[in-house]
């Protein structure tokens, strides 16, 4: 029996660590408040909602990466607090607040995997 929880210890943060890896740097990238290194994550096309603007379904990675790039400069982002992530079926979630000096913003990222890296398909923030 105690062969069999420490394999199942051992398989679950295995597998804590397999998705920690493959999102860190997505989640370095918002920590550090840089938009720009952001958008190297951004798959061809993606779903982009920002604050009192419509959201736009498939838009172009160089689309999405100036708006979102005039949304940080505009809002003063200075950094980002993770309040959840997890993976299921290949698509990765990540919530959290961006921190400015006001009351700051929430985010929604969602990643689907594209061979060994996570590219980014929806960003929402309000």
């Amino acid at each position: 029996m105690k062969k069999f929880l420490l394999f199942m210890a051992l398989t679950v943060c295995s597998f804590a660590f397999v998705t920690d890896e493959a999102s860190n740097d997505i989640l370095n990238a918002l920590k550090s408040a840089n938009a720009e290194q952001l958008t190297e994550y951004f798959d061809s096309f993606i779903d982009l909602k920002l604050p009192e603007k419509e959201e736009v379904k498939n838009m172009s990675k160089n689309q999405a990466g100036i708006a979102l790039k005039a949304f940080y400069n505009d809002n003063n982002i200075k950094g980002f607090n993770l309040t959840s992530q997890r993976e299921m079926g290949g698509t990765m979630y990540i919530a959290g607040k961006l921190k400015n000096n006001d009351k700051g913003y929430n985010i929604t990222v969602m990643a689907k995997k594209t061979g060994d890296s996570q590219k980014i398909i929806s960003i929402r923030i309000n």
